[in-house]
């Protein structure tokens, strides 16, 4: 069959097939060089498809005869995965030997059957109080952790894959993908010792886009693989803009006219794809906590608004809150979640979410009038839910585990009743005698009387 290369366009290729068509996602690879990958992509003609090259360009030219393999791009599943640094191929890049396992699954599958999907709700502790209280992660859930750069995402990330997979669940199994971030958060990743019960899939920013856009689906497949084994997965993506941003590089290399902001105009359909193979099942649970790059803080950009859709919890990340000092840089006023109900938090927990957040939302509209006249000109109605509002943005604040090199203080899990009974002792003025000061970076209330 003849299968030559008819065009090079950075890491696309168009290839044209005289005989036999191919299907899409099929694996092509090069007559004289077997290390030469590529993957269909879609046709373009009656004889030409685009392809994605997935292996340096360095051999390819005008004229390179290919072999379709009749396979699709597949990676590594197996128990054998845990504990391994992998790529999109599932070759492990951690030096610690080649994989032993058999099995394989496509890169590329469909999303389950409405009829296996399960609908069971439940709250996952994360141990982050700003989260458990605020935005509560769903077993089966989708969050997305939204922010700038260098506003803390990736830690709050890695801190939630500590707590939830590590010391709360601790038959569960996590998979980490690590799509178009720095080679370093995988390096610290891998020496943090999270890895008997993680596996990481990375392709970094280095590597070229149609690695990187395939980085995010390799995960999900190694997360499916898991939750079939009737194992509870939290699949963690740092970060999903990039995974956008790969599949713009590429459909700029493909002319494809563009849509809404230079976005490609498949956008939409790249983030269901991703994101509906992303669902609990009868057999097991994928939890997803997605980081999201937000291009100079714009919320309203049209790579970040198409994944608002698919999330159940929305956390966002504020500059603000980050130079005030105060980590997580949470904003609390902007972060929400559909579990925030009675029926899966509780009455206590809802009512006092809520009315935390009245008095966040008030003292927010006292700000400037305290920044032009003084706190002490407040009538003392004001003065007094100003008080509150700031101890609970402080109570809020907490130590990481996985920051504890960095800021010599001891990390902490603090359990939802333990977060929902100080807020709520706050809210009723237990603590109105209490220093704002004392609730910055202790666990629970209990920290007070102890000295902490």
């Amino acid at each position: 069959m003849e299968i030559t290369v008819k065009a090079v366009r950075g890491h696309i290729a168009e290839v044209e097939f005289l005989e036999d068509k191919p299907e899409v996602h099929q694996l092509l690879i090069g007559k004289d060089d077997p290390n030469l990958k590529m993957q269909v992509y879609g046709s373009v003609g009656e004889n030409l498809f685009y392809c994605l090259v997935l292996t340096t360009t360095e051999n390819l030219a005008r004229g390179t005869k290919m072999i379709n393999t009749g396979e699709v791009v597949s990676i590594a599943v197996g128990p054998e995965v845990l504990g391994r640094v992998v790529n999109v191929f599932g070759e492990p890049v951690d030096g610690n030997g080649s994989l032993k396992s058999t099995k394989k699954w496509p890169v590329f599958a469909r999303a389950p059957s409405y009829s296996d999907i399960s609908t069971h709700e439940e709250v996952w502790e994360s141990g982050i109080k700003v989260v458990d209280l605020f935005a509560p992660l769903l077993k089966g859930g989708k969050m997305g952790l939204f922010g700038g750069a260098g506003v803390g995402k990736t830690l709050l990330l890695t801190e939630m894959m500590h707590n939830v997979s590590l010391k709360k669940q601790e038959k569960g199994i996590s998979v980490f993908a690590g799509v178009g971030e720095r080679t370093r958060e995988g390096q610290e990743l891998y020496q943090r010792k999270l890895l008997p019960t993680v596996s990481l899939v990375f392709g970094s920013m280095g590597e070229n886009p149609a690695i990187r856009f395939m980085t995010g689906m390799a995960g999900v497949t190694l997360a499916e693989y898991f939750r079939d084994q009737q194992k509870d997965v939290l699949f963690l993506i740092d970060n999903v803009f990039r995974l956008a941003q790969a599949g713009n590089e590429l459909s700029t290399l493909m002319n494809m006219i563009p849509s809404e902001d230079g976005y490609q105009s498949t956008l939409a359909s790249e983030m269901g794809d991703f994101h509906e193979r992303l669902v609990s099942t009868t057999a097991g649970a994928i939890s997803t906590i997605e980081a999201i790059y937000v291009p100079s803080d714009d919320m309203l950009d049209h790579g970040v608004q198409s994944i608002f859709p698919y999330l159940d919890s929305v956390v966002t990340l504020s500059r603000n809150v980050y130079q005030e000092g105060r980590l997580p840089a949470i904003d609390i006023l902007t972060s929400s979640s559909s579990a925030l109900t009675p029926l899966i938090v509780g009455q206590l927990h809802y009512d006092t979410a809520i009315k935390a957040q009245v008095i966040l939302k008030k003292a927010e509209s006292l700000e400037r009038m305290v920044a032009l006249v003084g706190e002490a000109e407040l009538s003392p109605e004001n003065r007094l839910l100003y008080k509150r509002a700031r101890k609970i943005r402080n109570f809020m604040t907490q130590n990481f585990f996985v920051a504890e090199e960095q800021t010599g203080k001891k990390g902490a899990f603090v359990n939802i009743v333990d977060t929902v009974g100080g807020v709520a002792g706050i809210l009723e003025g237990k603590y109105d005698q209490v220093p704002e000061e004392k609730f910055l970076y202790i666990g629970t209330v209990g920290d007070l009387s102890n000295g902490k």
